[in-house]
């Protein structure tokens, strides 16, 4: 038995049982549905699911399942093996931490990223450990690996919401953040909720499809803004429904 296309990953019984996703209503199905990216080309499963709520669930994630998408970010691709991500992590359950996290994101994150039940800072190293350098590629890696985790929560049934709205030096002085490092990112991290348990400002990001620039208005051939034959012979020149 496997996972989605493309993830060569065995699931045993024991897998099955323990992070089984709870039956999935018709209404859960009608929003998924929504959401679903309508691609132009076929892509894995995975990715045409992942979508960043803002509403979540009053569940906690297993600790089992935080280790598993912290071991995706781990294995992110990064310029000579750098690895310049770090994450400081708090749960719902340590109201204390989740607290003080919660203190370095800007009001409008605070306010519905309070309900999920895991927050993450992404902190990044910006210097070559090897030689002290700048590393021009630290802030993409950093991407990398949060990539690596979005696409394993989606896997599990969880889902991320990657925020770039929160307080650097806050964080810096509340985790006493080495020179060098900075906290760059956030996640909320949980089980997506029913939208119709969200404001209406919220619900309505919720339940609108995501879209996307169709290849041609961003793959270039020859020079800049030239788009390149592949995007124009297979590309239906529509924007494609695709939320960050």
């Amino acid at each position: 038995m496997w996972s989605s296309p493309g993830f060569w990953r065995p699931i045993n019984a024991d897998f099955v049982r323990d992070h089984a996703v709870p039956d999935v209503t018709d209404r859960q199905k009608a929003i998924m549905s929504i959401k679903q990216a309508a691609t132009a080309h076929p892509i894995q499963q995975v990715l045409a699911e992942r979508w960043s709520p803002y509403g979540f669930e009053d569940r906690p994630v297993l600790p089992a399942d935080l280790c598993s998408l912290f071991e995706a970010a781990r294995w992110a691709a990064s310029s000579y093996n750098e690895q310049p991500w770090n994450y400081l992590l708090a749960t719902r359950e340590d109201s204390q931490e989740f607290g003080r996290l919660l203190l370095c994101l800007v009001e409008a994150n605070r306010a519905w990223a309070k309900a999920a039940p895991v927050l993450v800072l992404g902190v990044v190293s910006l210097k070559f450990a090897r030689n002290h350098q700048t590393n021009r590629a630290a802030v993409h890696d950093l991407g990398l690996a949060a990539g690596n985790l979005a696409m394993e929560a989606t896997a599990r049934g969880l889902s991320v919401h990657q925020m770039i709205g929160i307080f650097p030096d806050r964080a810096r002085e509340i985790y006493q953040i080495p020179e060098h490092f900075e906290a760059w990112t956030a996640m909320a991290i949980g089980y997506k909720a029913d939208p119709a348990k969200l404001p209406d400002a919220l619900k309505e990001r919720d339940l609108t499809p995501r879209q996307r620039k169709p290849l041609n208005e961003f793959v270039f051939t020859g020079q800049w803004g030239q788009p390149s034959p592949l995007g124009l012979k297979h590309d239906t020149g529509h924007l494609v429904p695709g939320s960050i």
